[in-house]
């Protein structure tokens, strides 16, 4: 359990970063919490010769609300959206999903940019970042661009990040209606077996709007369209909800691993995701 022998850096602002990716190219790695990349590094599972380490970048651990959307910085960790009672107010899905990530432990180091960037179909911030229709914009040598979280999976630890870019920001529109995320664990500070991610918005006795998101049960994580069209213009009944999990499970792609056969995971993606949307709906 000790990595091999590497170069660390800790630059004060991005440019010293964007300086050291491009002298050193593939051999090196930015690190924002740590708490995927360390333990691969321990492990052996990742060779990264230099490792930039972002806790001294300014201007990344801030948290800005305004009257209809929010940024968060890279280095926001899962604790300070715990605290934080303004972002709890008008985004409470947030702390829901943070407060079942790991442990104290890890909450108080893990990091959103973190949890977003590498890719890890089992992190639980990617589908929940995709639920909200959220943008990341990542900056590089050749300036500033956002990229929908919905876009930004490619494969398991694939994404539309270039080597000699950097995560800096979360943005997505303040929420709107019910909320919840719902997630299955074995034990406490586990991966999800099955999570899921739910925005829905209500007219009357009708659903007019949804988002539905699930996590750890492809390659990437799935927001499905298919999903969310199964519960519009419906009172989200039994038949409704019959209809969103079978279209979720048609999107899905789970690999038996040891949490599990496909066919029981697929079982639980059905009954995770209909908690999750009753639960939403009871709240919006």
């Amino acid at each position: 359990m000790i990595p091999a022998a590497f170069e660390y850096y800790r630059p004060t602002d991005m440019a010293g970063v964007l300086a050291i990716l491009e002298e050193h190219g593939d051999d090196a790695r930015v690190m924002a919490g740590g708490h995927s990349l360390i333990p691969m590094m321990k492990l052996r599972m990742a060779d990264v010769p230099h490792l930039i380490d972002l806790q001294d970048v300014g201007g990344l651990s801030d948290i800005e609300i305004g009257s209809d959307s929010i940024r968060i910085g890279a280095l926001v960790t899962q604790a300070d959206i715990i605290d934080n009672a303004e972002l709890t107010k008008v985004a409470p899905i947030l702390r829901e999903a943070a407060l079942q990530i790991a442990d104290p432990q890890v909450r108080y180091m893990g990091t959103v940019g973190g949890n977003v960037a590498n890719g890890d179909p089992g992190n639980d911030m990617p589908g929940l970042m995709q639920c909200l229709d959220a943008t990341f914009t990542l900056v590089g040598p050749d300036g500033e661009r956002d990229v929908a979280a919905r876009d930004f999976y490619e494969a398991a630890y694939m994404t539309e990040r270039e080597d000699d870019e950097v995560l800096v920001a979360v943005s997505f529109a303040v929420p709107r209606g019910g909320y919840c995320y719902e997630k299955q664990k074995r034990k406490i500070g586990d991966y999800a077996t099955a999570a899921a991610a739910i925005q829905i918005e209500k007219d009357g006795g009708t659903c007019s709007a949804v988002s539905v998101a699930m996590t750890n049960l492809s390659d990437t994580p799935i927001y499905s369209e298919a999903a969310g069209a199964a519960l519009v213009g419906t009172a989200v009944d039994d038949a409704a909800l019959k209809a969103a999990v079978a279209a979720m499970l048609e999107d899905i792609d789970p690999s038996e691993d040891n949490k599990g056969p496909v066919a029981f995971k697929k079982h639980v993606a059905g009954v995770i995701l209909r908690r999750a949307i009753e639960s939403a709906w009871a709240r919006a």
